[in-house]
């Protein structure tokens, strides 16, 4: 869309909480809600919406979010594209929620659906892994006992090692034939590290997810990767990827890391450029964060888009899972 064609817009901004059916732990932080930034783009005859979650390790709270978008909003009134986005904001959650409420606007001016935009293929549905929170080995056996027998297992780690251990263990013995990851949070150190990987390929783990705090990435240096290590944390935006190759295998892709739908579509094809293995995951939120980030997962390898699993209510309609599947429905978003 070009800048003539977008001028006239108005952008509304609001803040949602959904409450989580129960607290959900990881390394360092529980989280009892999601708070999002909620944004949609109107030309008067069509509206595009988009939503934001924020990147809680960098600050970038329900507060910054909504100043940033704020501080923006003038200059998408005034006919800012999302090409011109780009440069008006840094990677993060507001950046996010205006980027996708781009994309949605733009599809239904144009009466095509995003991924046609996008220069993807038609949707699939696709198998996504559903996230266990860090707990006692036994509740951490028995969720994983609940969830989708179908679906791949993602598990919470928490750096301390003794723990972890047979909090794997636990789970491996209640899932013997299941695929299972385990996600460490930053919460690590090379010297711990090494004591992890060896019962990682004790217990058939299929990857580790940063195991280093960002920052440290050069700590990796030198270590032998025993299963495809993920960067997460320490892959934030476009800029970062080219440096992860030699000490990951695989890019995470979440898009309010990277500040959107563009900038992901980019950062996947340039982790396959790269040799890169690529994760699509997500910063929790509700089916309409799941949304374009479904569409990033048409090119991945890795599916993490379980955050509406975790809600106590979601928007309606809404992805649905089943027999280990993320299924979204074009009426969501983005089906112009």
């Amino acid at each position: 869309m070009t800048a003539d064609v977008m001028t006239g817009l108005t952008l509304d901004l609001r803040v949602e909480r959904f409450p989580y059916h129960q607290p959900f732990r990881i390394a360092g932080h529980e989280f009892t809600e999601t708070a999002l930034l909620v944004a949609t783009l109107s030309d008067g005859r069509h509206e595009g919406r988009g939503e934001g979650a924020g990147v809680y390790y960098l600050g970038d709270d329900i507060d910054h979010m909504l100043a940033e978008a704020t501080r923006v909003r003038p200059a998408i009134e005034g006919g800012a594209t999302r090409a011109d986005l780009q440069h008006l904001l840094p990677p993060g959650g507001a950046r996010n929620a205006i980027d996708c409420a781009f994309w949605d606007l733009e599809a239904r001016r144009a009466g095509k659906p995003v991924w046609e935009l996008a220069g993807l293929d038609p949707p699939r549905a696709l198998r996504s892994t559903l996230t266990l929170g860090a707990d006692s080995p036994e509740a951490m056996a028995a969720a994983a006992l609940a969830i989708d027998p179908h679906a791949p297992v993602k598990v919470k780690l928490t750096g301390e090692v003794d723990l972890d251990a047979a909090r794997i263990a636990a789970i491996r013995t209640a899932r013997p034939h299941a695929w299972i990851g385990v996600d460490a949070n930053q919460g690590y150190d090379r010297a711990t590290l090494g004591d992890l990987l060896p019962l990682l390929v004790a217990h058939r783990i299929a990857q580790l997810e940063q195991p280093l705090r960002r920052g440290r990435e050069a700590d990796l240096d030198g270590v032998k990767r025993p299963l495809p290590f993920v960067a997460d944390e320490s892959a934030l935006s476009l800029a970062d990827t080219a440096s992860l190759v030699g000490r990951f295998d695989v890019v995470n892709i979440k898009l309010d890391k990277c500040g959107g739908l563009t900038e992901g579509l980019a950062i996947a094809r340039q982790a396959r450029r790269l040799g890169l293995d690529v994760m699509v995951g997500n910063m929790m939120g509700t089916s309409l964060s799941m949304a374009p980030s479904y569409l990033v997962g048409q090119l991945c390898d890795i599916v993490d888009l379980d955050g509406p699993t975790f809600l106590a209510r979601d928007r309606e309609p809404g992805v649905t899972y089943r027999d280990g599947m993320i299924h979204c429905p074009p009426s969501l978003w983005g089906g112009g």
